[in-house]
């Protein structure tokens, strides 16, 4: 039986928890970015923590219908980069791993909040939290382990092709129109399972653990 209560009770807690850490994803792209010397996400409005600079229509019902989700790619201009694949791998990379430090933190706050000195009265309150940054830990978690992939254009994409020589990291941009396409037939297949699943598991597990 379809239980309505339960599915709203978990969307209240997971989407705002997705949102986010899509923010925070694209977010630190785009500091990056201009710290290497590209505007254009500050011009475009992106440097923000405000989830609705970065919204992308589709992706935010995705959380809703599949619990899985995206944000509007930061845009960059490689014209300001001093050093363009250098500089791509670390504007690449700062995503997942804003997602990696936002998971610890969510972790530290879930170890380190005495709850219990709190009471019952304040259990309304507690329940809700203590679910948000469990869900925090594991969704930073999920979004860091899938955009390190190095499929195109995933995050990890950029710092292999930055790692690549140039003609070998031509070649392997030339995936990239194919690269959704590739990664849902990895997942729909279930070759992928057998990497992503334990990847995430070890990690949220491994984060929780982290601070005793």
């Amino acid at each position: 039986m379809f239980d309505l209560a339960g599915t709203i009770q978990g969307l209240a807690i997971q989407v705002p928890v997705f949102l986010l850490a899509l923010t925070i994803h694209e977010f630190a792209h785009g500091w990056v970015a201009n710290r290497l010397g590209d505007p254009t996400a500050r011009l475009q409005g992106r440097l923000t923590l405000n989830p609705l600079a970065h919204l992308d229509p589709i992706g935010t019902l995705a959380i809703f219908l599949i619990h899985f989700g995206w944000a509007k790619p930061v845009p960059v201009d490689f014209r300001y980069l001093k050093r363009p694949r250098r500089d791509m791998m670390l504007i690449a990379a700062a995503g997942p791993v804003s997602n990696l430090i936002t998971g610890a933190a969510c972790a530290f706050c879930y170890r380190m909040i005495p709850w219990a000195a709190a009471g019952p009265e304040l259990a309304w309150l507690i329940l809700p939290v203590r679910a948000m940054l469990r869900m925090g830990v594991w969704v930073n978690v999920i979004l860091a382990v899938f955009n390190f992939l190095p499929i195109p254009p995933l995050d990890g994409s950029r710092v292999v092709s930055g790692l690549l020589p140039l003609r070998h990291a031509i070649s392997y941009s030339r995936l990239e129109p194919y690269g959704f396409v590739i990664i849902f037939l990895l997942f729909f297949t279930g070759i992928m399972n057998p990497v992503f699943d334990p990847a995430v598991r070890t990690l949220t597990l491994a984060l929780l653990r982290m601070w005793g």
